[in-house]
């Protein structure tokens, strides 16, 4: 036999729960209550760590760390989007690290049979992926309507043309749908790809039995590409859009405040307007005697 005959393979089935006619899917929910937990837990480890005061006072190997991602995320959001409101990182950054640890447990190999996975990726349900982006938009859409006010907010739907109206509510429309679905059709098909690839367990060409060995180094390759790398990426991606939609509903379009930039200027120079203007005059004549 060269290739297996038959690949079972059962995507989006989850084991259920009803309750007053609702139904649940318990991995999802347990995997992301435990997901959670890592990340609580290591907020307050690494909150410990940082007010930690060391006898020669030299911040710890932590602090530094968390210090120095949060110095770079920091720059780049404020280098390509300017100033947003102080909440937005530390929501983007949870939000990185949430869906980064939900998409590594599904390195732990925790299948017990092909029926049963204790701790598979909660972000290949669309149940959560929604969640998020949901959470997200609505954040969005009151941080914009408290920035600008209720008209001013509604109002840029009719930028930078008023006939754009249509296509202007539909983007914002489709925002929470692309952001959500992107994350989770990614981890969906690294679900799918372990599957095809528990079925060459069967593979024995020349009735060689090869088949268990291919699977397990595919099954160890694939995980560290698409669990490790492509995970990683996907938790970038979500919290990078997360900060850029925050962005564009407090700005303007993501034009650049010329006040805020002048602003930013002086403050880095050490000069005022008042300064700056003074030192831009000519000198004035001394008056002739």
């Amino acid at each position: 036999m060269i290739a297996p005959l038959e690949i079972e393979i059962h995507p989006g089935e989850h084991p259920e729960g009803h309750l007053f006619g609702w139904t649940f899917n318990l991995d999802t929910i347990w995997v992301t209550v435990v997901a959670g937990a890592i990340v609580v837990a290591l907020g307050f480890w690494a909150r410990a760590k940082l007010t930690e005061e060391t006898p020669d006072h030299i911040p710890t190997k932590i602090q530094l760390v968390w210090e120095t991602i949060i110095n770079q995320v920091t720059e780049q959001v404020t280098a390509n989007l300017g100033k947003v409101n102080d909440f937005v990182i530390p929501l983007a950054t949870a939000l990185f690290f949430f869906i980064l640890t939900a998409n590594w447990l599904e390195i732990i190999p925790t299948e017990i049979n092909s029926d049963t996975h204790l701790l598979p990726s909660p972000t290949a349900d669309t149940n959560l992926t929604y969640a998020m982006a949901a959470i997200v938009i609505i954040g969005v859409w009151s941080f914009g309507i408290r920035q600008k006010g209720l008209k001013g907010y509604l109002k840029h739907f009719l930028e930078p043309y008023p006939y754009l109206l249509p296509l202007n509510i539909l983007e914002e429309l489709v925002k929470p749908i692309t952001l959500a679905l992107r994350l989770f059709g990614n981890i969906f098909a690294g679900g799918i790809m372990l599957g095809l690839i528990a079925g060459l367990v069967s593979l024995a060409p020349a009735h060689i039995p090869l088949g268990g060995f291919l699977a397990a180094v595919l099954n160890v390759v694939w995980k560290l590409f698409d669990t490790m790398f492509l995970g990683g990426l996907q938790a970038f991606i979500f919290a990078l859009l997360t900060v850029l939609y925050f962005g564009m509903a407090g700005g303007d379009h993501g034009d650049h405040d010329e006040h805020d930039e002048r602003s930013a200027v002086e403050e880095q120079t050490g000069l005022d307007d008042h300064t700056a203007a003074d030192d831009r005059a000519p000198a004035a004549p001394e008056p002739a005697h």
